[in-house]
């Protein structure tokens, strides 16, 4: 048991929730209720104009007749505006922030690749080049090591200045960036563990560094597989990922538990009772450690 757990499961609402999300959920809601915790939902709408209407309200419907209820009101980050700007005072003040001027095209060009695209070189590092104007903010690193202890990955460590550079906290179009937010919301909602797809595994180290500038505590992080589509991309809202059916939940969830490594329920069980098993039988250690693996065949 974990003392005073308290997870979190936050979708943003560009689409219904298809079975990648599920995935997630089912991992955050099972690991959360299997430590006798807490289990909160936060629906991360920052980016308005990718937002599809009604989005967000399917998603709450389709986690509850999935047998999946949250504790506590639902936290919509569009409510949330001047704690990320307060956030990004406070990092100003220290001096651990600066603007920068450019744009994607003239990073790409100069930059050079790492695992998640380009490296920023640190062209406005020391002041904005004469002539030109702020279009983002971005976070300063250093080569001091980020080290974290994931509980399916086990041990990490990434230098941030040689894996992505100085990182943007506020974007061109004045959204504030996912590495804010969510750090800011963990803390104010008190979350404690992060159970999360692993496309975000590499993010963590940011999250870890913006913590420690802002006092933050740091919670705990589970990084579980993301599920590849037939053609070896991540399922995605994206590219029209098939929605779970909210009518008749069991079979998804059944997958998505097998996808995760865990025993299989009784078959020809209920909502209740295939949650009644996954609470009693989750365990972490089970879920495959590997960054994605192919959609599991229907149970």
């Amino acid at each position: 048991m974990i003392a005073g757990y308290r997870g979190r499961f936050a979708p943003s609402p560009t689409g219904p929730l298809h079975f990648g999300s599920l995935v997630t959920a089912v991992a955050s809601h099972a690991d959360a209720r299997a430590h006798g915790g807490e289990w909160l939902v936060r629906i991360e709408d920052l980016d308005r104009p990718r937002e599809v209407a009604g989005a967000a309200r399917a998603i709450l419907d389709t986690l509850a007749a999935f047998g999946m209820r949250h504790d506590g009101p639902v936290c919509y980050q569009h409510d949330r505006l001047a704690a990320y700007d307060a956030a990004l005072a406070q990092l100003a003040a220290r001096g651990l922030t600066y603007p920068c001027g450019c744009s994607r095209a003239e990073i790409a060009r100069r930059a050079r690749r790492g695992s998640e695209g380009p490296i920023y070189p640190g062209t406005c590092r020391a002041g904005l080049p004469r002539g030109r104007a702020p279009r983002t903010i971005r976070m300063r690193t250093d080569s001091t090591p980020v080290e974290f202890d994931d509980r399916v990955f086990g041990p990490r460590t990434q230098d941030l200045e040689q894996a992505v550079g100085d990182f943007v906290l506020r974007r061109a179009d004045a959204i504030h960036a996912y590495q804010l937010a969510v750090v800011v919301d963990d803390a104010w909602q008190g979350i404690d563990q992060v159970v999360r797809g692993a496309d975000l595994l590499d993010s963590t180290p940011r999250q870890i560094r913006l913590q420690r500038a802002l006092g933050l505590p740091q919670p705990d992080y589970a990084h579980v597989p993301l599920v590849l589509d037939p053609e070896g991309r991540k399922l995605s809202k994206r590219l029209a990922a098939a929605p779970v059916d909210p009518a008749d939940p069991l079979p998804a969830l059944r997958r998505a538990w097998a996808f995760l490594g865990q025993p299989p329920p009784p078959p020809h069980c209920t909502l209740q009772r295939f949650w009644e098993h996954a609470i009693a039988h989750w365990r972490i250690e089970r879920v495959p450690r590997t960054r994605s693996a192919p959609l599991p065949a229907e149970q």
